[in-house]
């Protein structure tokens, strides 16, 4: 989605975007036809997108390196989880439970953003990396002596989302085509993340984008110049934070169920690594990331084991050791020719060419 004002006189970019709606209008029942797998991946790579649109405000945006980040995802999950599910018996609306998630993610995000205000660089990842697993830590024994989270079990038969009676898990007939529930959180996740989009858009051409850009750029400079540096930056905690708080209640009701393992460093470091891939301070670069690598391990589980069958008559590697050294090697080759990204920001294109 590009701002209203550039489109106009533009007819090639309207065309453009009718063409991208239709495409995402039909794209669930086109992949439903290959196998209702695909629309679950589909599903997770727009959680990612959402995530990763998260991280970008405080990586992207501020410059703040986060490793903790899903942490909040776990937050937000949580919340939903236990206020829609038999564990507390509480089956609360998703609409009441979702703003109580990203607030709750918020306050997190704060709590986490006070006192490491004056930390950056590897001192700052350090600390998140440290909250992030202390959040899991907590999900992992908050059972004893009452329970909480329930512990390495999980919670279980989470409600679903509901509206107006209409329950997304269920599969309906509409004529004779028939809509599985991934279709209709498909449709439900594509609204959540364009309303997510708008926002970044909003912000990074707003003062506070700026702002951030700013203390980016130059921390000193931008306190000089009269920018609120603490304020600023507990606001991109906060709204990342929060970001991460709605996906996460959303992946609760999607899955009905979730155990801390959900929400593990590698999670974080998977986020991050798709913030980078596909450009920091980029919005449509942060979304490609996420689609990148939210598809390519499911490409592989799908032909390295197959491949590998025909041609040697057995599995030699694993699917998911092939992943694992393909991301390193994506890693090595993007630090060395792409170091901006797939699809870099302006700002971080110029900011890279005037260092060299």
């Amino acid at each position: 989605m590009m701002p209203m004002a550039s489109l106009r006189g533009r007819p090639g970019a309207w065309a453009g975007m009718v063409v991208i709606a239709c495409v995402l209008a039909v794209l669930p029942f086109a992949l439903a036809s290959v196998g209702t797998a695909w629309v679950r991946i589909t599903n997770l790579a727009i959680l990612f997108a959402l995530l990763s649109l998260g991280l970008n405000i405080v990586v992207g945006f501020a410059g703040l390196l986060d490793l903790g980040y899903i942490a909040f995802y776990g937050v937000g999950a949580y919340t939903y989880a236990l206020l829609a599910s038999p564990h507390l018996g509480l089956h609360l609306p998703f609409w009441v439970i979702l703003p109580i998630g990203a607030l709750l993610a918020c306050v997190f995000g704060v709590l986490l953003g006070a006192p490491t205000l004056k930390l950056r660089g590897d001192y700052l990842a350090i600390v998140t990396l440290g909250f992030g697993e202390i959040v899991r830590i907590f999900l992992n024994n908050l059972s004893q002596p009452i329970n909480i989270t329930n512990g390495p079990q999980g919670i279980s038969r989470i409600d679903p989302f509901r509206v107006a009676g209409w329950d997304l898990s269920r599969t309906q007939h509409l004529g004779d085509h028939v809509i599985s529930g991934p279709i209709k959180y498909y449709y439900l996740l594509l609204l959540v993340l364009l309303a997510v989009i708008v926002v970044n858009l909003r912000l990074q051409d707003s003062r506070i984008g700026r702002a951030w850009v700013a203390i980016r750029e130059d921390e000193t400079a931008a306190q000089a110049m009269g920018i609120n540096t603490r304020n600023v930056k507990l606001l991109a905690f906060a709204m990342g934070a929060s970001f991460g708080g709605i996906a996460g209640g959303m992946f609760a009701a999607m899955q009905s169920f979730i155990s801390p393992e959900s929400f593990v460093l590698v999670e974080s470091v998977m986020v991050l690594a798709m913030v980078v891939l596909g450009g920091m301070g980029n919005i449509w670069g942060v979304i490609l990331g996420a689609i990148l690598l939210s598809f390519v391990p499911e490409i592989l589980r799908y032909t390295v084991e197959p491949l590998q069958k025909a041609v040697f008559g057995r599995m030699i590697v694993e699917p998911e050791v092939i992943r694992m050294l393909l991301f390193g090697l994506a890693l090595v080759l993007m630090m060395l020719y792409r170091p901006a990204g797939l699809w870099p920001s302006k700002t971080r294109r110029r900011e890279l060419v005037s260092r060299q």
